[in-house]
């Protein structure tokens, strides 16, 4: 009996040891501190004393197609959910990025120069403002008069105005009458449980973080234009004639593409209302962002697709494209594929909202419900793009990124996708050569610092292609590597525990890490801490071959699945898949069993899409 419990005492200490010991990520001082308030937990939870911000955004916004301005009344119902009492508000206006004295990643023409927001009446809960918008940034902030209580709702009511800028990118001015107006009305900035108000000032290179709030707007616009949106089209009875009316509400029963409106349709006058002005309202709860464009000669494709086989439920497919936008031709098509492929393989859950919509213009940029793409000329590199921006939905538009500062939970898990949908549709083989060229060729042959920054770094620290490659390339490959260390089973069940757990909320890459490691049911920190923060590259090595035995090098120390892949003197060949478990003991050396019976005559190793820094050294010829 002393023996049974000695033994078992000795295992609970080995159990206790490895718990203890286990080794334990990098956490700066505030993200420390909301783990110990317990707004966020350490089992990947969102914590028990966990809160977010809300909003409640009531719009009526007017684009003058003649002075390219964009005017509106907005009232916005703010609730303070934190047990902080708040002092100021921080306000974000992202299109102040167009304004001579904002911060930019690089030079621009006098085209993409504007004067910026114009505040006309500013009055929060009944307290008029006299805020004067020509000195703010992308964040302006209002000292208020009366602080915003813990637990409490206040009014917001503001009245702006701001121009179109001539030079189009994420927004703007596509040609003289096509507009795509983005980021196009005052918000409340985020106020998070770890940073407090979100103050970062916006740049061209930066991305978002928003808070998910609820919205009913409208815009109003000029006869003969069509407005695509985010959100649910209220009222086509009231501003389509009836027979383009009917036509798209056949387009969300149905798979046929519909074609809505064409080039002589559109040219005739006939599709809109024939009133001076058109009011085109638009509603959707729990979203992080609306946008809108329009225009008085795009055409207009629509169908639909079932996107939760259980229920039958469908999205709406959208498209509105210039007759020169040869490649918008077959967007419906593709995005019919995307929405469907998305929602039952990668990641596998249902599309979450009622619509999507391929708009033509510059910016090759994902917003809710909507995608600013270019013409490329290229079909197939058209469709890759668009598969990116749609999988964007899921990462920030589902799961409430700070992309602003970690850029690499929504780009690499939207790179990641575009990989293996690009798969279904090309082959794997065309899409391996097309990652390689355009997601890693460039990273893995620069051999400046800048090339090797951890992936925790913050985007906003990060610059050129060290942002470019730690966002998109090394993060997907991080990706692509845990879900190979894992098998596609176990890896869709971490990460649909991290997606359940974490959509409509605010994680941070340590409540990725901590969810992962719960949803698997491992200690995956080793993984992450090899992955995210280091400098390692890759760069493996054949160092010594014997007869049973091949010695892996990782000089580069990435943890990557490679293949083994062995030719014997008598012909025959063997290919021996390593997963990034065989690094977890010694992430520096690997030791690979082969067939003792048979005398080899050359080894390679192959990371495949894992490309290597060195791959001269990735064969071994026996003398």
């Amino acid at each position: 009996m002393k023996k049974r419990l000695s033994q078992f005492a000795f295992i609970a200490f080995l159990f206790l040891a490895q718990t203890s010991f286990a080794q334990e990520l990098y956490m700066p001082r505030n993200i420390k501190e909301a783990y110990a308030k317990g707004t966020r937990s350490k089992d990947g939870k969102p914590g028990k004393n966990y809160w977010q911000n809300h909003g409640k955004y009531t719009m009526d916004i007017t684009v003058d197609a003649k002075t390219k301005l964009v005017s509106g009344t907005e009232t916005i119902i703010y609730e303070n959910n934190s047990n902080d009492s708040l002092r100021n508000l921080a306000i974000r206006f992202v299109n102040n990025l167009h304004k001579p004295s904002s911060p930019r990643g690089g030079s621009v023409s006098d085209d993409f120069l504007s004067n910026g927001l114009t505040i006309t009446s500013l009055k929060v809960a009944d307290e008029v403002y006299k805020e004067d918008a020509r000195s703010w940034g992308t964040v302006g902030n209002v000292k208020l008069k009366k602080a915003i209580a813990p637990h409490s709702k206040i009014t917001i009511n503001i009245d702006w105005n701001y121009p179109l800028s001539k030079e189009s990118g994420r927004e703007g001015q596509i040609d003289e009458t096509t507009f795509f107006a983005a980021y196009s009305y005052p918000r409340v900035s985020v106020f998070d449980d770890y940073n407090g108000w979100d103050r970062l000032a916006h740049t061209d290179r930066q991305e978002f973080y928003n808070d998910f709030n609820d919205y009913v707007y409208s815009v109003k616009a000029p006869k003969n234009y069509v407005v695509y949106a985010t959100g649910d089209f209220l009222n086509p009875d009231e501003v389509l004639q009836p027979e383009f009316a009917a036509r798209l509400k056949k387009s969300y029963i149905t798979d046929e593409i519909m074609h809505i409106a064409n080039e002589q349709e559109m040219k005739s006058g006939i599709v809109t209302k024939q009133n001076e002005w058109n009011v085109w309202k638009f509603e959707v709860k729990n979203i992080s962002d609306v946008c809108f464009g329009l225009s008085d000669h795009y055409l207009w494709d629509a169908s639909s697709v079932v996107v939760d086989k259980k229920t039958n439920r469908r999205a709406s497919v959208q498209a509105a494209y210039d007759v020169k936008g040869t490649d918008f031709v077959n967007s419906i098509k593709n995005n019919q594929f995307a929405l469907d492929w998305f929602s039952n393989n990668w990641p596998g859950v249902p599309y979450p909202f009622s619509k999507m919509t391929a708009f033509q213009g510059f910016a090759d940029m994902e917003y809710p419900m909507m995608c600013n793409d270019s013409q490329m000329n290229d079909p197939k590199f058209a469709q890759l793009v668009q598969d990116h921006e749609v999988a964007h939905t899921y990462f920030p538009f589902y799961m409430g990124i700070n992309e602003t500062r970690y850029a690499f939970m929504d780009e690499g898990w939207a790179t990641t996708f575009e990989y293996l949908i690009g798969i279904a549709e090309h082959g794997k083989e065309a899409a391996d050569k097309f990652y390689k060229e355009f997601r890693v060729e460039d990273y893995i042959n620069d051999k400046s610092t800048e090339e090797d920054q951890p992936i925790i770094s913050m985007s906003t620290q990060v610059s050129g292609p060290g942002y470019g490659n730690n966002s998109y390339g090394k993060a997907s490959l991080s990706y692509i590597a845990l879900k190979d260390l894992l098998g596609d089973d176990l890896f869709k069940k971490s990460l649909h525990h991290y997606m359940d757990t974490w959509n409509g909320k605010h994680p941070i890459p340590w409540d990725y890490f901590n969810s992962m490691n719960t949803g698997s049911g491992k200690n995956l920190n080793w993984f992450f801490n090899n992955w995210f923060f280091t400098n390692n590259y890759i760069d493996l090595s054949v160092k010594s071959v014997t007869k049973n035995t091949v010695s892996v090098e990782n000089v580069g120390g990435f943890a990557i699945p490679f293949d083994v892949n062995v030719v014997y003197t008598d012909g025959l060949k063997e290919s021996l898949h390593q997963t990034p478990a065989i690094w977890e003991s010694n992430q520096k050396l690997a030791a690979i069993t082969l067939n003792g019976k048979k005398q080899v005559k050359q080894i390679t190793v192959d990371g495949g899409i894992f490309m290597d820094f060195t791959p001269a050294n990735n064969t071994w010829i026996a003398k």
